[in-house]
């Protein structure tokens, strides 16, 4: 008993283990041949700018206000637990730097992956999901048309337009409202603030930052219509689907950023400007 037990669970996850590899297979093909795809439409004049443009709309509302109400209390959070710290140590007037790195470097790229992953890549896998379940896609391919062409590029290319405005709103109300529990609840002077910010925030803090944002928005967007595409079993399967989109979102966007933390600080130390 005990080994024929053992031997289905080696088999069950001998086979997890290979539909994941499989399926990892089928989304970095999937992510090449949307981004080859999106080179090619422009150059042909091809490319589907409505639905981009109306993809890129919808994201914008459904993720703005949020953003804000996100970063407020994160600029908050991060200038109260740090400025408590630092002000321990003696060093008020760094305050303005430790808020505005922890703001630029982690918080508003990973606020700008998780709300694109919530809110844009759920809409994204039932949308494709429900098209995929009325056999649209089967309609699209039979009459060929390229369902990468003319669902998943526009998607993409809107949710790479949308990541970087939504990381520079992030960063821009975050900072603010860190500014202002700085400068009114815990005695910190505007000029110090900003001298020290302006000390050791670079641009390249920002420009890392913007990176990180794309790379977070063309993560979820393709994650997103992979588990749209491949949705199936009805309205279960396309409930499943977003499910999964959203769950392995946040596990990509956690594992991605541990990993480009570790690049950062090996090649771009923090350094006085």
């Amino acid at each position: 008993m005990p080994d024929s037990l053992a031997g289905v669970l080696r088999s069950n996850v001998r086979q997890t283990a290979l539909s994941a590899l499989e399926t990892l297979g089928r989304l970095v093909a999937l992510a090449i041949e949307s981004v080859q795809g999106s080179v090619a439409d422009v150059v042909s004049r091809r490319f589907q700018w409505r639905e981009t443009t109306n993809q890129a709309w919808y994201l914008i509302t459904v993720t703005a206000i949020p953003a804000i109400l996100m970063a407020i209390p994160f600029g908050v959070v991060v200038s109260i637990q740090v400025g408590n710290l630092i002000k321990q140590l003696g060093a008020d007037s760094l305050l303005g730097a430790a808020g505005g790195l922890g703001v630029i470097q982690q918080g508003a790229p990973l606020a700008t992956g998780l709300l694109l992953g919530g809110a844009g890549t759920a809409t994204i896998a039932a949308d494709l999901g429900a098209r995929t379940i009325r056999e649209e896609i089967d309609a699209l391919r039979t009459m060929g048309i390229s369902p990468v062409h003319r669902l998943v590029i526009p998607r993409m290319v809107a949710m790479l337009f949308v990541a970087p405005l939504l990381n520079i709103l992030i960063i821009f109300v975050g900072v603010l409202s860190g500014y202002l529990v700085a400068t009114a609840a815990q005695g910190v002077t505007p000029g110090s603030y900003w001298a020290t910010f302006g000390s050791f925030a670079t641009l390249t803090d920002v420009a890392i930052s913007l990176v990180k944002a794309l790379l977070f928005g063309f993560l979820v967007v393709i994650i997103g219509c992979h588990r749209g595409l491949e949705a199936k079993g009805g309205p279960r399967g396309v409930a499943d689907g977003v499910n999964a989109a959203v769950v392995l979102s946040v596990v990509a966007i956690a594992l991605v950023n541990v990993g480009i933390t570790q690049i950062v600080s090996m090649f771009f130390p923090t350094k006085v400007a």
